[in-house]
């Protein structure tokens, strides 16, 4: 199938590694113009010399997305760059699992504004987008935990509100031609992420986590760049307002 996304311009923030990294040389194998973003300046560095290797324009900037202000600059840098934003990501998230004050910040700040600080910024690119081009996207890296429970922890609901917004932007703009969805990721496992910490350090987590989904295997970054890369395609151009779940039948509830 033909995503029409060659010669498209599209923005991942978080990046440089893990599921953004898949995304991001997704979006790049498809053809699109890549910009990312991330803290770590050397990891930029490195993913924007690979994904430029692919024969794409790529670019990048180490920014801390919960600095609203530096972040909307970033994004309004990288929209000149590139030549405008056809497609923006928000994959970063600060994982924060507690239920204190202090994580329920952690995960507002980053999950939340730092997705809507990057909207706000790449609304007008976008709104112009799919004027002219007929589409435009904007993904959102959501969880299942946004409606799985077993504590009260503040990650749940953070991510749950990421799904709200979004439904709400998908109406907002849809006679714009300016497209919201999400992805809701399972339990994910990558070497250095969240899942192979646990391995290493909580063998008995991880095996019960294991035991729990159907399938017998945690998804794989890919797994999530391919429903991500999907819902930001012009292939999908009648989907909006999505939460697609990704987790190997994990969770039980039915979505209607």
């Amino acid at each position: 199938m033909d995503l029409q996304l060659k010669g498209r311009n599209a923005i991942v923030l978080g990046g440089t590694r893990g599921i953004g990294r898949a995304i991001a040389e997704t979006l790049a194998a498809e053809g699109a113009n890549i910009a990312v973003c991330a803290r770590n300046a050397d990891q930029v560095t490195e993913a924007v010399g690979e994904l430029g290797r692919t024969g794409v324009k790529a670019t990048g900037g180490a920014v801390d997305i919960m600095d609203g202000e530096a972040l909307r600059a970033w994004v309004a840098k990288a929209a000149q760059e590139l030549g405008g934003i056809d497609v923006l990501v928000s994959n970063a998230g600060a994982m924060a699992i507690g239920g204190d004050p202090a994580s329920w910040e952690q995960n507002f700040r980053l999950d939340v504004l730092g997705a809507v600080n990057a909207f706000e910024a790449a609304k007008p690119f976008l709104i112009k987008s799919g004027e002219t081009k007929g589409d435009a996207s904007f993904v959102i890296i959501s969880s299942v935990s946004a409606a799985e429970a077993d504590n009260a922890s503040s990650y749940g609901p953070v991510k749950a509100a990421l799904i709200h917004w979004a439904k709400g932007l998908a109406r907002q703009h849809a006679g714009q031609h300016l497209r919201a969805n999400v992805v809701s990721p399972g339990a994910i496992y990558f070497k250095g992420g969240v899942w192979n910490t646990i391995e290493t350090n909580m063998p008995a987590m991880f095996k019960g986590m294991l035991e729990r989904i159907p399938m017998a295997r945690m998804g794989t970054p890919q797994d999530i760049a391919n429903a991500a890369v999907f819902l930001a395609s012009p292939a999908s151009s009648y989907t909006t307002g999505v939460n697609l779940v990704v987790d190997g039948a994990t969770s039980r509830r039915v979505n209607f």
